[in-house]
């Protein structure tokens, strides 16, 4: 009996714990919700660190622009590229995460990823590249309160500015000017499917690699797009809502 109450208070306990740790989003937001990002963030500075110890002279490339000099091609590709329900659930896909879990669909010897761009974005601005439950935690902490914090449209807004596409390219706007030569905001639908196909594996298939790889997403995503009216609706309101 004594055993079995000590668990039991055990039990409470890590479970309050668990509910404080919860609670606090271990990281200060108020200063990300709106403009360019204050400070380096966590991937701009581990590639950095990279090139340091590489002996590199370079430094990553990364222009900031609101969503509204973002054209909705490109958000769109992104958006069905990486996380097509992102109006349809919260920080974390449980859906998603589920199917991948029963489906076993593996992608080069590892399950594919059912990452929400809300967790990205946490993990891309935040923490490591180690992969492990406790920073899958972290994560899945952070992406909740960034949603409450932030918002979905200021958090597509961050993940657009930052998320890598190739070597040192870090953004849609440095990486539509690397590769295609125009701003974020001149992409059509065909360049915004090849950008948004680099995010996988952005060092080695992008538009300059021109992988069959990279092709292959390139033409899934842009027959998807072709479909995503709702999505384009949501982008749409937002729009006349800023202007407003």
């Amino acid at each position: 009996m004594r055993l079995l109450l000590l668990g039991s208070v055990s039990a409470v306990l890590l479970c309050v714990a668990g509910a404080a740790w919860w609670m606090s989003p271990g990281e200060d937001l108020a200063a990300w919700r709106q403009g360019p990002p204050p400070h380096a963030w966590a991937a701009l500075e581990r590639q950095e660190a990279r090139w340091r110890e590489e002996g590199m002279h370079r430094r990553v490339e990364s222009r900031y622009v609101p969503l509204s000099e973002i054209s909705p091609d490109l958000q769109v590709a992104l958006l069905v590229g990486e996380d097509i329900n992102y109006f349809g659930h919260g920080a974390v896909d449980f859906g998603a995460v589920w199917e991948a879990i029963r489906e076993g669909t593996r992608v080069g010897g590892r399950f594919r990823g059912a990452s929400t761009i809300s967790q990205q974005l946490a993990k891309t601005l935040f923490l490591s590249g180690e992969r492990s439950l406790w920073r899958k935690a972290k994560e899945a902490r952070l992406a909740w309160w960034m949603e409450r914090r932030l918002g979905k449209r200021r958090i597509l807004e961050l993940y657009l500015n930052v998320v890598e596409f190739g070597p040192g390219y870090l953004g849609v706007e440095a990486a539509a000017r690397h590769y295609y030569g125009v701003g974020a905001a001149a992409v059509g639908p065909d360049r915004a499917a090849g950008l948004a196909a680099a995010i996988p594996s952005p060092g080695r298939d992008n538009p300059a690699t021109d992988t069959p790889r990279w092709r292959f997403r390139q033409a899934t995503i842009l027959r998807r797009m072709a479909h995503a009216l709702w999505l384009r609706g949501q982008l749409a309101s937002w729009s006349g809502k800023a202007r407003s």
